[in-house]
Formats: C-alpha cells, structure tokens, sequence
C-alpha cells in the first residue's frame, strides 16, 4: 500500500510539474534531496539535535510525572487539593508557551526543552496517578504494617507494581516529544528538522522539503517501533520472573 501510494504522488507531481506548478516535487526528487543531505551531513546533525532534545524533555517532564504522579495516586487529600491546577494547566496547548520560553531561555536547547517537559508532564502524571490508584490496596496494607517509609513504598511496593503501564505511558510520552520538538522547530526554533523543513519549504525547495518530511515520518516510526519492541521484551521477563 505504501509503495502504490508513493507511485501515485510520483506520477500527480509529475504531471503537475508538466502543468507548470512547481508547489510539489516527484518521490524521485525527493530521494534525490534526500540522499544530499544525508551525504553532507545536515541530515544526521538536525535529527540528532531533534531526537536528543526531545529524549531530554521527556525524561525532565516524565521524571516530575513520575514523582507527582505517584504522590497525587498515594495521597486522595494531595488529588483533591491539586485537581483544579491539574485541570487548568494540562489544557494550556504547549505550543502556546513559545513567546515565554523565548522570553526565559531564548533559542536553542533550553527552550524547546522546557516545552517539551511541559507537553509530556500532564500526560504522564495523569497516567501515573490511575495505574497508582489501581494498586492493590492489600499490597500498601502491607506495607503500613511493615512501617515502610513513603519512599520506600514507592520503590518496593509502587514500582513494581505499576512498571507495565509506566512502558505504556512512556510510549505516549515519546510520542508527544517528538510531535512538539518538531512543531516548536518549525515555529521557532532555528534547529533541528522541523526548522530545516522550514528552510526548504522557504527556499522553494518543494524536494528537499518532501525529503524532511518523509525523513520525520520514518525517524518516529522508528522510534515507535523501538519502543514497542523494549515495552514487549520487558513484559516478557517480567511474566518469567513471575
């Protein structure tokens, strides 16, 4: 199916190109732009910025999440009183942080890392929070009774109990990383390939700009791909050590 549907783009911006358009370029050209930038190594140096910025936002926003995720699934009274908070900033469109962070942090890493801190922590600490609360109360009871401290009901009893559905948040979690590094590089960040994207699209360069995108599409997929692969080996070891 993929493969039709790149023959079919072939064969309408070839047809457009012979119209006299030049707003698309053929899958050809695209390999073609592609394959420069690969070869001078734009490529490898915007992705590697994209992807390192996005696994730093993520692992600042998921280890709050974790922390926050955790407290507000032990403690009903600490849910009721951050409820509102939770409710009011989660649907703040990160995005819309953007002439913030360039007013605190400028351009650059900083930037669209705390936007991406920000974009992973609501949906990571919601999931957090349910998996916390689906804990079997038996387990906690236990650990009242052994006297365990909050941190270590934390890591004996919580962690364990919840590692499943951690893999299946983190998954959602790279995914939001990455949509936003790239959309923050495409409205404002001079970086990585959202911007060259950018940079294409406005140097009416329609080739090199279908080769980004294409480029985009296949680094998360790729990405997905990992992740679901780490998230099934672990469930396997965890149902052998069971």
């Amino acid at each position: 199916m993929p493969a039709v549907l790149l023959l079919a783009f072939e064969l309408y911006a070839r047809h457009a190109a012979a119209l006299g358009s030049d707003a698309l370029a053929p899958v050809s050209a695209a390999v073609k732009a592609f394959a420069g930038a690969a070869m001078d190594g734009s490529l490898w140096q915007a992705t590697a910025f994209t992807l390192g910025t996005a696994a730093l936002g993520l692992l600042v926003g998921g280890a709050l999440a974790l922390a926050g995720g955790i407290a507000l699934g032990l403690s009903p009274r600490a849910a009721r009183m951050g409820f509102m908070t939770t409710e009011l900033l989660r649907t703040v469109p990160s995005v819309a942080l953007i002439p913030l962070a360039m007013l605190m942090f400028g351009f650059g890493v900083r930037m669209e890392l705390a936007i991406v801190a920000f974009a992973t922590f609501w949906p990571l600490l919601l999931l957090v929070q349910a998996a916390v609360r689906q804990v079997e109360p038996r387990l906690l009871e236990v650990s009242h009774v052994l006297g365990l401290s909050v941190h270590e009901r934390a890591v004996k009893i919580v962690l364990p109990a919840i590692a499943a559905r951690l893999f299946v948040a983190l998954r959602l979690g790279v995914a939001v990383a990455l949509v936003v590094a790239v959309t923050v590089e495409i409205a404002a960040n001079p970086h990585g390939m959202g911007y060259a994207m950018m940079i294409a699209q406005q140097s009416f360069d329609p080739a090199l700009m279908l080769a980004w995108l294409g480029w985009i599409g296949v680094v998360g997929y790729a990405v997905n791909a990992g992740m679901l692969r780490l998230q099934q080996r672990v469930a396997r070891r965890m149902g052998a050590a069971a």
